[in-house]
C-alpha cells in the first residue's frame, strides 16, 4: 500500500506543479541554510581527539590569589616553577609541561629564505598522550629530556619543505642558527581545535609542527609564542622571567579512570596547600583539573557567530515549515470532494492519513535533494562569513548529505500532520451532497 500511496502522491504533485515547486524550494532553502551552518558548528564543536578526550586533563594552580585571578578561576597557564613541580612528582602515568615557541628554520638551499614555524617545547610523553603518529623514526627518550639534548621531532609539512619528504631521521636541521638532530617525523596533527594551543586563533590556526625538549627550550631562552601573564615584576632577562611568578606553561596529564582523576585532584590541592604553608600563597588552595571537552567549553572555543548562525538558520527553517503547512493545508482541502468519495467507498481515516503523509514525504524528499544541492553551494560561501581557518573545516560528506535529506523528509512529514488531520476530518456526506 505504501508504494501505491507513493504513486498517488507523485501523481498529485503533477496536478499542481506551481504549488509543488514552491513547497520544494521553500523546504530546500530552509534545510540548506540549516545544514550549512550546522556543518560549521559541527566542525568547531566536535571532539578533537575521540577516545582520549576524557583521559587528557589540563591542570592549573592559582598563584595569583583572589585579587589576581579571573573571578576565582586560576589564570589559564602555570608558572615554570609549578609546572616543573608537577612534572617531577610523576603523579600521572603520562604527563608533559608545554608552551608554544616560534623557530626560524634555515634551509640547506641558499636560494630559499628562512621559514618561521610554530612549535612546542614539550616532554617526550606528549606524543603518546596525544596519539601522534610517526611517519619516520620516533620520539626522544626521557634521558634526552633530562640531558637537554639538541633533538627535535618535526611535522610532515616541515619535513616536506626542508627535506623534500625524504626520511630525515638522523639528519640535522638549523633552528635559529643552532643545529638539532631530527629523531622523528610525525603525521599532520588533524585535531581541530588544537586543544593544547587555544591561544592561536582559538586552536583553528594553521600551524607547522615542531617539537623540542622542554628543558632544551628553556636553556636556549626560547620566548613563549603564546599567552602569558606577568602581574608581578621580575628582573630583566629570560631566565629571571622563567623563575618568576609569571605564567606561560600549560600542564597536561593523562589519567585513565575516575579514581586516577580523584587522586590527581587531591595531589594538586596538597601541592597548593604546601605552597600556602611555605608562605608563597596567602590563600586557600585553588586548583582546577579539566578534561579536553571541559577545557574547550570553559574557553568558549566554538565561535559565537557559529552558534548564532545555527539559531538563525533553525528559526528560518521553522518559518519555511510554517509556510509549508499553509500551502499543504490549502492543497489538501481543495481535494475535499476526492477525500469524500474515497471515504464513501470505504477508505478509513488511517488510509487518508497514510496517503497524504506519503504525499508530503514525496515533497520532503524532493526538497531534500534540492537542499543537498543548495548546501553544496552554501559550503562555497562559508568563507564570506567565517574566518578561512574555520571555513575550511566544514565539508560536505556522506553523513551531512544523509542528514540533509533526513531533516527535509522528517520536517515536512511533521509539518503535514495538521493539514493531514484536517483532510481526514472531511465528512463524506457533506462532500457527496455538494457534488
Amino acid at each position: 500500500m505504501l508504494a501505491y500511496y507513493f504513486q498517488l502522491g507523485v501523481m498529485s504533485l503533477r496536478r499542481n506543479p506551481v504549488l509543488t515547486l514552491l513547497m520544494v524550494v521553500v523546504i530546500g532553502v530552509g534545510v540548506a541554510a540549516s545544514m550549512t551552518t550546522y556543518a560549521v558548528f559541527r566542525a568547531t564543536s566536535a571532539d578533537p581527539i575521540p577516545g582520549k578526550s576524557s583521559q587528557l586533563f589540563i591542570a592549573h594552580v592559582d598563584n595569583y590569589g583572589p585579587h589576581g585571578n579571573d573571578e576565582g578561576e586560576p589564570v589559564k597557564w602555570n608558572t615554570w616553577r609549578d609546572a616543573m613541580a608537577l612534572q617531577q612528582a610523576h603523579q600521572a602515568p603520562r604527563q608533559s609541561a608545554l608552551y608554544p615557541i616560534a623557530v626560524s628554520i634555515e634551509s640547506e638551499d641558499p636560494a630559499q629564505l628562512a621559514q618561521l614555524v610554530r612549535g612546542y617545547a614539550v616532554f617526550t610523553d606528549i606524543f603518546a598522550m596525544f596519539d601522534m603518529r610517526f611517519v619516520y623514526g620516533g620520539t626522544w627518550s626521557a634521558q634526552d629530556d633530562e640531558a637537554r639534548s639538541r633533538v627535535v621531532v618535526i611535522g610532515r609539512d616541515v619535513n616536506d619543505r626542508v627535506f623534500g619528504g625524504a626520511n630525515s631521521v638522523g639528519r640535522e636541521i638549523d633552528l635559529d642558527g643552532k643545529r638539532f638532530r631530527v629523531v622523528g617525523v610525525v603525521e599532520r596533527f588533524q585535531a581541530r581545535p588544537r586543544f593544547f594551543d587555544l591561544d592561536n586563533r582559538s586552536g583553528f590556526g594553521d600551524m607547522g609542527d615542531l617539537y623540542m625538549p622542554f628543558n632544551r627550550a628553556i636553556e636556549d631562552s626560547r620566548q613563549p609564542a603564546g599567552g602569558n601573564v606577568c602581574n608581578r615584576p621580575s628582573e630583566p632577562g629570560f631566565q629571571n622571567f622563567v623563575r618568576s611568578e609569571c605564567v606561560f606553561v600549560s600542564f597536561w596529564a593523562e589519567l585513565p579512570d575516575a579514581a586516577a582523576v580523584s587522586r590527581y585532584r587531591n595531589f594538586l590541592r596538597d601541592y597548593a596547600a604546601g605552597q600556602q604553608s611555605a608562605g608563597r600563597f596567602g590563600w586557600a588552595p585553588n586548583v582546577r583539573l579539566r578534561n579536553v571537552m571541559q577545557w574547550l567549553a570553559y574557553r568558549h572555543v566554538v565561535p559565537p557567530e557559529a552558534r548564532m548562525s545555527v539559531v538563525i538558520a533553525l528559526a528560518f527553517l521553522v518559518i519555511c515549515l510554517v509556510n509549508t503547512i499553509g500551502i499543504l493545508l490549502a492543497k489538501f482541502m481543495r481535494r475535499a470532494p476526492e477525500i469524500g468519495v474515497r471515504r464513501a467507498l470505504g477508505a478509513s481515516r488511517r488510509e487518508i492519513y497514510l496517503q497524504f503523509l506519503m504525499e508530503a514525504a514525496t515533497v520532503g524528499l524532493a526538497g531534500g535533494v534540492l537542499g543537498v544541492v543548495l548546501t553544496g553551494v552554501g559550503m562555497l560561501g562559508i568563507g564570506l562569513v567565517f574566518e578561512p581557518a574555520i571555513a575550511k573545516l566544514a565539508h560536505l560528506d556522506l553523513s551531512l548529505l544523509a542528514l540533509t535529506v533526513a531533516v527535509a523528509l522528517l520536517s515536512t512529514v511533521i509539518a503535514a500532520f495538521y493539514p493531514t488531520w484536517r483532510a481526514a476530518q472531511v465528512q463524506p456526506a457533506w462532500q457527496l451532497k455538494s457534488t
